[in-house]
Formats: C-alpha cells, sequence, structure tokens
C-alpha cells in the first residue's frame, strides 16, 4: 500500500526582516562585550541567510509601537520580556499560522475536502496552550468534532518527521484515513541578547513559519504534486546529547546549540543514515556499485544552518545542485524549526525539477542530539523544468 504525501503548503508572517539589519540590532546591544560583538557579526554574515520572517510587529523598522514588549527602538535596546508574555503571543499568533497553512492545504488539493480529514497531527516546540492547535484547526475548518487530534510539542526541528512518520501509520493501518499534518514556529519569540555563543548562534538563525500537508493512502483521481512515504529512520548522536537542547527559561525558551554541531553530525551522517537504506531494495541493492547522489536524484535536509548543510554535503558527496532547496530556504526563510524540512521538499517539487519516479531523501536533526529521516518518491506532476 502506497502512502501519499501531498498539497504541501507554507506561510510566513507578514513582517520580513533583513539579515544585515537584525545584525546590527544584535551587535549595538549596550550589555555586549567586545568578543560577543566580533561573534555576532561572524555568526550573523556567515549564517548563509538573508531575510528571515517574524510575527513580531515591533522589529518592523517602519511599524509604530508605543508601548514595545521585545524591542525599544528609541533607545535600540532589545527588551526581555518573561515566558509569560511570550507565550501569550505565541498562543495568538500560532493558532492563526496553523489554521492558515492549514485552510491553504485543503485549498490546494481538488480531492480532499474537510470533510475527508479522519486525523489532524500537528507540531510545535516553542509555545504551548491548551485547547491547542490541533482543536484550533478542527473548529476553523469545520472539521468532523470526531476527528483524531494528536500534537508533538518540544521535540525541536526534527519533530515534522515523525509527525509524518505517524501520519503514514494511520494510513497503513486505515486505507481511507486522510491526515492534515501541521506545523508553526515562532522561534524568534525567543531570541536575546547574549554574550554566550551558542545564543549568538541562534540568535542568526531562527525565524517564523508554518507548513502543512496532507498524507493519504486512497487512490484519488488527480495528479497532485507530491511523494510517496516509503520509509523512515531514527538515528541518535549519544555524544551530541549535550550539543544541541531547548529548555524553557524566565525569559523564553533557552537554545543550546552548540559549535560542535556540524562536526558531530558529519561525522556520524553515513552510519546514522545505514537503517534507511537497509530498509528499501532498490536503493540497497544500488549502493555497492554506485554513489548516494546518483540512487537518491533529491535532498531535503533541514538546513539547521550553512555549516551543517556543508558537512553533509562533503560526506555524502551531494552536488551543489542537491543542497540548492536547502540552501535557498535558508536563504530566504532562515531556520523556522520543524516547519523547515516541508519548506524545502515543496521547493524540490516546484523549482527544482522534479520528475516522477526520482527518488528524494529527507532529513531533520534536533536535540539528542537526534538525526530523523525519511525516503519519499516523487508522484504526480512534479516541476519538469
Amino acid at each position: 500500500m502506497s502512502v501519499h504525501l501531498r498539497s504541501i503548503q507554507t506561510l510566513v508572517p507578514g513582517t520580513s526582516l533583513e539579515q544585515s539589519a537584525v545584525r546590527d540590532i544584535f551587535a549595538a546591544q549596550p550589555d555586549l562585550s567586545r568578543l560577543a560583538r566580533r561573534l555576532v557579526a561572524t555568526s550573523f554574515d556567515g549564517a548563509g541567510v538573508q531575510t528571515r520572517h517574524t510575527v513580531l510587529d515591533e522589529l518592523d523598522l517602519t511599524a509604530t509601537v508605543p508601548e514595545p514588549k521585545f524591542y525599544d527602538r528609541t533607545a535600540g535596546t532589545l527588551l526581555a520580556p518573561g515566558t509569560g508574555l511570550r507565550n501569550d503571543v505565541y498562543a495568538r499568533e500560532a493558532d492563526r499560522l496553523f489554521t492558515g497553512v492549514a485552510q491553504r492545504s485543503l485549498d490546494a488539493d481538488p480531492d480532499i475536502s474537510a470533510s475527508d480529514i479522519t486525523h489532524v497531527v500537528t507540531v510545535s516546540c516553542t509555545g504551548f496552550h491548551a485547547p491547542g492547535p490541533d482543536y484550533a484547526i478542527v473548529r476553523a475548518l469545520g472539521l468532523s468534532p470526531d476527528v483524531q487530534r494528536y500534537h508533538l510539542g518540544f521535540m525541536g526541528c526534527y519533530a515534522a518527521m515523525p509527525a509524518l512518520r505517524a501520519a503514514a501509520q494511520f494510513c497503513r493501518a486505515d486505507p481511507d484515513a486522510v491526515v492534515l499534518v501541521a506545523s508553526v514556529e515562532l522561534c524568534t519569540l525567543h531570541l536575546r541578547s547574549s554574550d554566550d555563543p551558542d545564543t549568538i548562534i541562534a540568535s542568526s538563525l531562527f525565524a517564523d513559519g508554518a507548513a502543512a500537508a496532507l498524507v493519504t493512502s486512497r487512490e484519488l483521481p488527480s495528479g497532485v504534486a507530491g511523494f510517496t512515504l516509503d520509509g523512515f529512520h531514527t538515528g541518535l548522536i549519544p555524544q551530541g546529547e549535550q550539543a544541541m537542547a531547548w529548555t524553557i527559561g524566565d525569559s523564553g525558551f533557552e537554545m543550546v546549540l552548540s559549535t560542535r554541531v556540524p562536526q558531530l553530525i558529519g561525522e556520524n551522517i553515513e552510519a546514522g543514515l545505514d537503517g534507511l537504506w537497509s530498509g528499501d531494495a532498490e536503493v540497497a541493492q544500488s549502493r555497492p556499485s554506485r554513489p548516494l547522489a546518483e540512487i537518491v536524484q533529491h535532498w531535503a535536509i533541514h538546513p539547521g544552518g550553512r555549516s551543517i548543510l556543508d558537512r553533509v554535503q562533503e560526506r555524502l558527496g551531494l552536488t551543489d545542485r542537491q543542497l540548492h532547496p536547502a540552501r535557498e530556504v535558508l536563504r530566504t526563510c532562515g531556520n523556522m524549526s520543524s516547519a523547515t524540512v516541508l519548506f524545502v521538499l515543496k521547493r524540490i517539487l516546484e523549482h527544482e525539477g522534479a520528475r516522477a519516479g526520482e527518488r528524494v531523501a529527507a532529513m531533520a536533526f534536533g536535540p539528542g542530539l537526534t538525526a530523523e529521516s525519511a525516503l519519499l518518491t516523487v508522484a504526480g506532476s512534479g516541476d519538469a523544468g
């Protein structure tokens, strides 16, 4: 039984940030040491990011904000609101993005309507509230109240992968199932000024974004561009447990993103993918005689940062073209945590010449250090140009 991933849609908040402007704001903070100012310049300029998006209108340099909570433009100072205030903004803005991107996914599919949805799986690690986004989607989209709802919270950047795996399992258990998967991350709510190198690196990368898609094994009449979900694999890099972490502090959520992460991923990526390749007969039979870059034509790598992409490309022998979709998402949108890999998959379908039958490897990394991967096949009408 084939399980299909279709109608991938994305959404970003309306406030766009130029990386150079954000760099200058962070570098100008009065509490920074001279060394930290240099690290801000190095991290922001070398991140591979040109623009990012945020739900914080205060960071729009053209907006008038009478009572700023996050950024005092007059003083040029980044403020330090408490976790409660940050989470209040999350509860309001995340639900708007969850329902908006979920509706886009439904609207994009000519064969699936609200009444077809049997399961909703939502993903987020940047805030909490209940009733949560799964409930908001059911109410806003007019889904049946008996839709099964699941929320994957606080798993970090890799969480869209177990969400897709769970959706595929639902569909294999019930051939009539149609699962709506939606991810929203509002990472900019937790950016802060700090001398800490891990915090500076995180501030140079993270952004806000939303993505949604439909998963089903139903045979539907329209050749909607998408993928078949062929297999999944989870890997752990135990020596990286302290290198990437996500905790709740009094002034927002706190990210640990060590400079060791790219090296750890590079050293372990080949072994970490062995289980994915061995589970697929076509790839397993081809590997002894052909390089991976030929067997698997497209690579949806979560762009956790430019250095991570560089290490993965080097160790797996991938071409610049194969890394292009990940680098372009990083350049134009930054790292949107769990939503990002769906942005990359959408770009592969729409801009990277993907053709039906071609194989796709998707992977994302997160706290643990956890590496989640999936093997897919292009289905429907991908971009031929």
